[in-house]
Formats: structure tokens, C-alpha cells, sequence
């Protein structure tokens, strides 16, 4: 029986199975990003839903292994060594289940380095610029009704991204090309969140982008993908 006594977040989210990795999610685009991972590297998990707010991700229990305050993280039972390990930033957990599984990543080195440089693009372009467009067009539309530029900055940021990966896919099946890796995972739940979060489809000009919405629905169809996109369910 594995001991997660160390990790104080499960005192408040006891663990059914201590011998498989816990998950601490939300089905956001960062979210899902671990359990479609999981899905699809066939590793056995259970997921916590963790909600937003003082009870959730600003518990005192949930900062003890995010000190961001921020979904998903995880805790690993069978760590390196075979040592529990806890880990935050969805970015981070996609490479460490990649490399602890030796799955959805290229095992050349110089595949494994392109690889991390999408994941990379994603978490410091896609991520952060999709999400501010998101969050002046739809939730706080209404403070910016008198000035369009917070919109309008965000919104060609990430037409300008969404170009860079239309480039990208012109002629591949998937990001890193014959190979489906991480790069994706990262990568499209933020693009499909642009549309079914925040309602951005024709903001960003999504028609235009044609090899990106036949990736997209590449992506959407792997059946781990369907199954990942739902976890953690509502309680």
C-alpha cells in the first residue's frame, strides 16, 4: 500500500487508490490536457475535481502541491526511483508522463527537443494570449465596452498564432508529423477552448485556418480524447 501521508492535499482529497496517480483537475483546457494524457498512455489514475475558489485551488491543502493555486496537478505514487512525487503546470506533467511511460514523445533526442519547443510555444503563446482574448471578449466584455484595444490586442496575437500553427500543419498529420506526441495535447484543447469556452470562433477568424480545424478534428476523434475532455465529471 503506497503511503501519501507527505502530500497534505490528500487529507483533503483522500485517496480511493493510493496505488495509482491522483489527479487535481478541471475540465479546462489546461485540465484535460493530464487526463487525455492518461487516456491515452493507458495509466491507471484518479481524478479529484477541484473547484475554483477559496475551497478549491486557494485551499490551504491544494497550495500544498501547487503553490500557484492553479489545475492540474498531480501526484505520482511510483516517482522517479520509485518515490511518490507531486508535480504542477500542465506542460510539466505532460513531459514527465511522456518520458516516465516513453510514450507520446519522440525517443530520438533531436525529436524530443522539437517537441518540447511546441509544447513550449503553446504554454507561453497559445495559453496565455487564447486566454486573455477569451477573457475581455467574453467575461469582462462589458468593463471594455468603451475600448476595444485590450480585444483587439489579443485577439491578433492569437490569429497571429493561430497562423503560425496553420504553417505548421499545412502538410502533417499531426504537429511532430506521422507521430500524435504531446505537442498536440497541449496544443488543441486550447483551440477548441477558444470556441466552446469563450465563443471566439468567428473572432479569430477560425474558417481561415483550415489545416488547423482538420487537426482539430483529428484530435477530437481519438476516443481518449472524448474520454479525457469529460474528467473529472461534475460530482
Amino acid at each position: 500500500m503506497s503511503d501519501l501521508s507527505s502530500f497534505p492535499i490528500t487529507k483533503k482529497w483522500p485517496a480511493k487508490n493510493p496505488g495509482i496517480i491522483q489527479l487535481y483537475s478541471l475540465p479546462t483546457p489546461n485540465g484535460v490536457k493530464v487526463s487525455i494524457a492518461l487516456e491515452e498512455l493507458g495509466l491507471a489514475y484518479e481524478p479529484h475535481r477541484i473547484e475554483f475558489g477559496p475551497d478549491g485551488v486557494k485551499s490551504a491543502d491544494f497550495i500544498s502541491l501547487n503553490p500557484n493555486g492553479r489545475i492540474p496537478a498531480i501526484v505520482d505514487p511510483d516517482g522517479p526511483g520509485g518515490k511518490p512525487i507531486g508535480l504542477f503546470e500542465s506542460g510539466a506533467i505532460l513531459v514527465y508522463l511522456a518520458e516516465k511511460t516513453g510514450k507520446l514523445i519522440p525517443a530520438d533526442p533531436a525529436g524530443r527537443y522539437e517537441t518540447l519547443c511546441w509544447v513550449m510555444f503553446q504554454m507561453g503563446g497559445i495559453g496565455p494570449m487564447f486566454g486573455q482574448f477569451g477573457h475581455f471578449h467574453k467575461f469582462a466584455a462589458d468593463k471594455v465596452a468603451n475600448n476595444s484595444y485590450p480585444v483587439e490586442r489579443y485577439r491578433d496575437e492569437s490569429k497571429r498564432l493561430l497562423s503560425v500553427l496553420e504553417e505548421r500543419l499545412k502538410d502533417r498529420q499531426w504537429i511532430m508529423g506521422d507521430e500524435y506526441t504531446i505537442a498536440d495535447i497541449t496544443t488543441f484543447p486550447w483551440v477548441r477552448g477558444a470556441d466552446v469556452f469563450y465563443g471566439g470562433r468567428e473572432a479569430l477568424d477560425y474558417a481561415g485556418f483550415p489545416a488547423v480545424m482538420a487537426w482539430l478534428e483529428r484530435c477530437l476523434a481519438r476516443p481518449a480524447t472524448q474520454k479525457g475532455l469529460e474528467i473529472p465529471a461534475n460530482s
